[in-house]
């Protein structure tokens, strides 16, 4: 989990871009979250879907609900999640030599996808975290393989680092630097 020391969880307000609102999870959302982790579709970069019928019974009333952790809304549905957690370090890839760098992670229902929804909302996740922790760089994690988060990695503006193998796959670790105002 990512430690916020003197910044407020959740947000005071749900964050919202054009066409998304980034929220707390809500029992509402539990649905969707079994939808999203018992897809084959998202599972095939993520270590492979779950059983659904696993995921009804041991997953809580209101998944989700932790420091970091956003449900992405479009007209009060949820169609997806980011995070921003600490990046263990046990863990392969770092840019700190003691670990514990804030990593952005994702995954959003195959339904979403193709519609820009995962930019724009790791970009307003990544805006709250520079505006509540400015100096904190972000690192990112993904199968080289996967070439739409790759793609979106560029995007977001993550170089890479390294390349490593977990998993049972080469994974592309890149870093955010912080942002410095120009002013």
């Amino acid at each position: 989990m990512i430690e916020l020391g003197a910044v407020a969880w959740p947000p005071p307000t749900p964050l919202r871009t054009e066409r998304l609102v980034l929220r707390q999870s809500e029992a509402r959302d539990r649905a969707a979250f079994i939808d999203l982790f018992a897809s084959p579709e998202v599972g095939i970069y993520v270590g492979g879907a779950r059983p659904r019928a696993e995921l009804e019974r041991e997953g809580p009333a209101v998944p989700g609900r932790r420091p970091g952790f956003f449900v992405i809304d479009v007209d009060g549905a949820m169609i997806g999640m980011v995070t921003l957690d600490r990046r263990g370090p046990e863990r392969r890839g770092h840019v700190r030599p003691e670990g514990g760098e804030v990593e952005l992670g994702y995954m959003f229902l195959p339904e979403a996808w193709g519609h820009g929804y995962a930019g724009e909302a790791c970009t307003a996740a990544l805006d709250w975290l520079a505006d509540a922790l400015p100096d904190e760089p972000v690192v990112l994690c993904t199968q080289s393989a996967n070439d739409r988060a790759m793609r979106l990695a560029a995007k977001l503006g993550f170089t890479e680092v390294e390349r490593f193998e977990e998993f049972g796959a080469e994974q592309w670790f890149g870093v955010r630097s912080p942002v410095t105002p120009s002013g």
